[in-house]
């Protein structure tokens, strides 16, 4: 079964955190599970904030990718498609709210939970809960838009260096 990110075309697959190009990136992985989707992520040593614990900012990283995948899921569904037809589909964040409810120990496997609260045309808000050890470490809601043209490929190539 490919993960929602294997479907993302190429030129929108570098993202830091679900990018399948970016070799330094998490790499995430989510996948539907019923009417949730799903996804597990090991930290490494080095994304720790104090000793045992995650950083916050690589756990609202892992949030937001998550939510933008499974919005891009969604949207598929909502239209009675394949992920793998065109035109893709390719959510970024507008907005982003991160609770942190327990610290997340480092060294145990997370699992991510993603359900869809609402799809409105371009509009997808995503919840994410992260779970370590059967505990609810995180909760996030995530507004995901569909990808701006002024965002697309043609447009990175024309902005260049600054």
């Amino acid at each position: 079964m490919q993960a929602i990110q294997d479907y993302y075309p190429d030129e929108a697959a570098h993202c830091y955190g679900c990018g399948r190009l970016n070799e330094q990136g998490h790499q995430l992985k989510s996948y539907w599970n019923g009417e949730e989707s799903r996804a597990r992520f090991t930290p490494k040593p080095y994304h720790t904030s104090m000793p045992g614990f995650v950083s916050g900012g690589i756990l609202a990283s892992l949030v937001d990718c998550h939510a933008t995948g499974t919005a891009a899921a969604a949207a598929y569904r909502a239209e009675g498609r394949e992920m793998s037809t065109l035109p893709p589909h390719r959510f970024v964040t507008a907005s982003l709210r991160v609770d942190y409810l327990h610290p997340t120990p480092l060294g145990a496997e997370l699992e991510l939970v993603g359900r869809v609260v609402s799809l409105t045309g371009r509009k997808v808000v995503v919840q994410v809960s992260v779970v370590a050890a059967q505990v609810t470490t995180v909760r996030g809601e995530v507004v995901c838009v569909e990808l701006p043209t002024s965002m697309g490929p043609a447009a990175a190539r024309s902005a260049g260096p600054r």
